[in-house]
């Protein structure tokens, strides 16, 4: 996804685990200083999208940000953090505790070399990286000057969906969602609104590494070997046999392998990739 905005980075620094970056990501971003209830809806959606597959891709900012972490990382889920920052540092401050815990749960990132501090020029960049890694961004709150909308609009310049959570009308951080619906991004208000958009676009770059990663001599439609092979692992093996011909959530998958959200989401992706598994909308998974 990176590669196809207009000025990817050269090279990227990862701190954390680099297969992070083959999972299908949304961005979910908003205010630093957001209201309780925007601190909630963050907590809810970053939370549910993780248990249903998505790596939750966001900037380390104190608040949304870091709750959207927070919550994937408790979901027992991955998360990528952008950093505006060399990876030898943390900014803010505040945020130390929470990247320790993404680099043992998922990957920080970076596309400036250890040392760099942060600087006012630094964050824009890192949004472009921030949306371009990702299927879409949510907004959950932002502010009529909030920075949060500079990254909504690279996004929709980048071709990415852009999703904002409507709130009240006395709230001046529902103000600037409210621009951007305006402004042509779609109103959500469940996780469903959200899987149910992007699951032509994961399906079409699922099929793009599928490609990219076929092996040499392998036949399209005659997964036979591969499956075999896939299912000596007993993990696998597992998830084989909780899935049928009727769609599965993510979460019941869980709860009937007892593996943990992190594990699910990475080997439904290796399934999907070697043609074992199709996902259908709002992250339900059948056996192809």
């Amino acid at each position: 996804m990176l590669r196809r905005i207009p000025n990817p980075p050269a090279a990227l620094f990862i701190d954390g685990d680099p297969g992070c970056l083959w999972q299908p990501q949304i961005a979910v971003i908003g205010s630093r200083n957001p209201t309780p209830g925007g601190l909630d809806h963050a907590r809810d959606f970053a939370g549910s999208l993780a248990r249903q597959g998505m790596t939750i891709t966001s900037g380390l900012a104190s608040g949304i940000d870091t709750a959207a972490h927070r919550a994937a990382l408790d979901a027992g889920a991955l998360t990528i953090a952008v950093n505006g920052t060399g990876l030898d540092l943390v900014y803010p401050r505040s945020s130390a505790r929470v990247a320790e815990r993404i680099r043992s749960q998922g990957a920080m990132i970076s596309e400036l070399p250890l040392g760099a501090a942060p600087k006012r020029q630094h964050f824009p960049s890192r949004n472009r990286i921030i949306s371009g890694l990702s299927l879409a961004v949510l907004v959950i709150e932002a502010g009529l000057n909030s920075g949060t909308l500079i990254t909504a609009r690279k996004a929709a310049e980048q071709g990415r969906e852009v999703f904002a959570l409507p709130g009240s009308l006395n709230n001046p951080m529902a103000k600037g969602c409210h621009r951007l619906i305006r402004e042509g991004a779609r109103l959500v208000e469940t996780t469903a609104d959200i899987m149910q958009e992007l699951g032509p676009i994961a399906a079409e770059l699922q099929m793009e590494i599928r490609n990219r990663l076929e092996p040499e001599g392998d036949t399209p439609g005659k997964p036979a070997r591969v499956v075999e092979s896939v299912l000596d692992d007993p993990d696998y093996q597992k998830v084989w046999d909780v899935l049928g011909f009727d769609p599965k959530p993510v979460d019941v998958i869980i709860g009937q392998t007892g593996l943990s959200a992190r594990e699910i989401s990475s080997m439904l992706l290796m399934m999907e990739l070697k043609g074992m598994v199709r996902k259908h909308g709002n992250g339900r998974y059948v056996r192809s």
